[in-house]
């Protein structure tokens, strides 16, 4: 039998792992099968490249303009995104308080429907 127990993440207790001692500014908080959970705090510009998998961002904190396929919407704290794997994309116009959870999963190159 299989046990599973609840597990509370919360911002506040990965973000004091954000910058990394190499300088990362984003801290994986979360990995199971395809899965991958990571909190991620730009500061003054989002340098990021495309991914190879899906993924999703749940933003925690701040507000700005988030840029994909050549689009460029407002954001504010509590907004979701979906990216698919491997397109162009970025955070723009944020401020420090910017934090965003950020959801891998599925397979390499994303799902394919």
């Amino acid at each position: 039998m299989l046990r599973h127990t609840c597990k509370r993440i919360t911002p506040a207790e990965v973000a004091a792992k954000i910058p990394a001692p190499n300088g990362d500014r984003f801290h994986v908080a979360l990995e199971r099968g395809e899965l991958q959970i990571e909190l991620y705090i730009p500061r003054g510009t989002d340098d990021q490249k495309p991914h190879s998998r899906d993924e999703c961002y749940v933003i925690v904190e701040g507000n700005g303009k988030f840029e994909m396929g050549g689009e460029v919407v407002p954001f504010e704290a509590g907004d979701f995104f979906f990216v698919p794997a491997k397109v162009e994309h970025r955070f723009l116009d944020f401020g420090e308080s910017m934090t965003t959870w950020v959801i891998f999963y599925g397979p390499e190159g994303g799902e394919q429907i």
